[in-house]
């Protein structure tokens, strides 16, 4: 071997070991920051508002160049005490140890910093970029029987611990740690607290009718620390009670008692109908919950799938037009998280189906992977593909190319009730199979069909002047992004 060959493999080396030197000094400092960011949010409460806006300019000059602008934004809300900033000081507050830490590390650290870094690394080895985070439902099971429930028509099969578990566990290899656990009921789910145990390294959210969340159970919550309960409610009294059944109000009260005195995070979750959609939008309604001590709360359209799909329940255009502008107000004005799921487009990058970057996938409990929670249509299952495949799919690639869905105006993100023409063409085109007994009735019913063509473009007539004027300039970069990232 020459002298010169030699020389040439000594350069390769030596090279080979300064980039794993680079790379293994790179970690070690990220970890070292990961640790020290942690420790810090952990130990927000016990900081004075003057001491955590001088932490801020640390935080800033530590920060990525891309995570700076938020720094600032953070910083500017606790100047000039913005109910955000309430908000989180009341969180870190109220919260228990346990509950305070794995939200600084699992939420914040975990799904936020390390994960967004897994994901665009993901991305350079795989082509594409995996979603934020995904929802699971393993068992559709229900002590409930609520009037048009989304999936009260599932058939009673549940997921096995050992399917969810390995899930989830490709989930964290692609950079995913926040996982939503829906049904049914989870709480009869007879492996919940064994899954949130086992990868405590993973966020949890938890949507629950409430009814079964006693002390113990709320204890038990508050002591894993990484699981956030989101209560369904319609209202008050009458009109949860009215659509869940009697009684169950009084429930869901005691279910928020047993939370808040166990000092967990938990919020509410409602669906605003043609019939409560201005209970669900006062003060009133937003103030009690406060009380109560929720610190997020979920808004979720009425859909007309699943158990007696009823297009006549659904919110009218113009209700739902008014709710987004009173939940608009409420955010600016009262100290809880609020996620309008139709309404909050703009702010999101519009649809979040199909596992797109930023958003999600639903794996019910037969194990069929939906794009979202109320498209109840698949091609794959994941009993007999992994993750990443499911994700790669054709059908899934064509929703998220589809994206926006032919239209700018981010009011509009579904494809749903937006844009009812594409979610039909679609299913037709990878002959996607309805995951329930009559689920297909959204896209093969006359009446339904025609239903949701009016309801689109009368919406699309309510919304494209706060449209032109409000949103589109200010969130063009999202329709950039989205063509970037396909």
């Amino acid at each position: 071997m020459s002298s010169g060959h030699n020389q040439i493999i000594k350069i390769k080396i030596f090279i080979n070991l300064n980039i794993f030197y680079q790379n293994g000094v790179k970690l070690i400092i990220d970890q070292a920051k990961n640790k020290v960011i942690a420790q810090i949010v952990k130990n927000l409460h016990r900081f004075s508002d003057e001491n955590l806006i001088r932490l801020s300019y640390l935080a800033e000059r530590i920060a990525n160049d891309e995570d700076k602008p938020i720094v600032r934004f953070i910083r500017k809300m606790w100047e000039e005490k913005t109910p955000a900033a309430i908000l989180a000081k009341n969180i870190l507050k109220d919260l228990s140890d346990n509950c305070r830490e794995k939200l600084a590390v699992n939420l914040f650290i975990n799904s936020m910093l390390i994960g967004n870094t897994k994901r665009y690394e993901f991305e350079k080895k795989n082509g594409f970029i995996p979603p934020h985070f995904m929802v699971i439902s393993p068992t559709m099971k229900c002590n409930l029987n609520c009037v048009g429930c989304y999936a009260g028509k599932y058939q009673k099969e549940e997921l096995d611990f050992e399917i969810v578990d390995r899930v989830i566990q490709e989930g964290k290899e692609m950079g995913m740690y926040f996982v939503t656990i829906s049904g049914g009921e989870p709480f009869t789910w007879p492996h919940l607290f064994k899954i949130i145990e086992k990868h405590n390294d993973v966020f949890f959210q938890i949507y629950t009718n409430g009814t079964l969340i006693d002390k113990k159970t709320a204890e038990k919550l508050s002591k894993i620390g990484n699981a956030a309960p989101a209560i369904s409610v319609e209202g008050f009294g009458e009109e949860t009670d009215k659509r869940r059944g009697k009684g169950t109000y009084q429930k869901v009260l005691k279910a928020m008692d047993n939370l808040r005195e166990a000092h967990c995070l938990f919020g509410f979750s409602a669906t605003p109908t043609r019939y409560n959609s201005e209970v669900l939008g006062s003060d009133d309604f937003v103030d009690f919950y406060i009380k109560k001590g929720c610190s997020f709360g979920w808004y979720f359209q009425y859909i007309p799938i699943g158990k007696e799909p009823d297009v006549s329940l659904m919110s009218t255009p113009e209700q739902r037009n008014n709710l987004r502008k009173r939940l608009s107000k409420i955010r600016d004005t009262k100290p809880i998280f609020i996620g309008d799921f139709w309404n909050d487009g703009p702010y999101i990058g519009g649809c979040i189906a199909g596992a797109r970057p930023g958003g999600y996938l639903h794996i019910n409990c037969n194990g069929d992977v939906e794009p979202c929670v109320f498209v109840h249509f698949a091609v794959d299952n994941i009993r007999n593909k992994s993750l990443k495949e499911v994700i790669n799919s054709g059908f899934f690639k064509a929703i998220r190319d589809s994206q926006p869905y032919g239209s700018d105006n981010l009011l509009m993100p579904c494809m749903i009730i937006d844009h009812p023409r594409v979610l039909r063409n679609l299913v037709k085109k990878y002959s996607a199979k309805p995951t329930h007994l009559g689920s297909d009735s959204i896209v093969n019913d006359k009446k339904i069909s025609k239903f949701l063509d009016d309801y689109a473009k009368e919406f699309m007539d309510l919304t494209k002047e706060d449209w032109e004027k409000e949103y589109k300039k200010r969130f063009k970069h999202w329709k950039e992004h989205l063509i970037k990232v396909h």
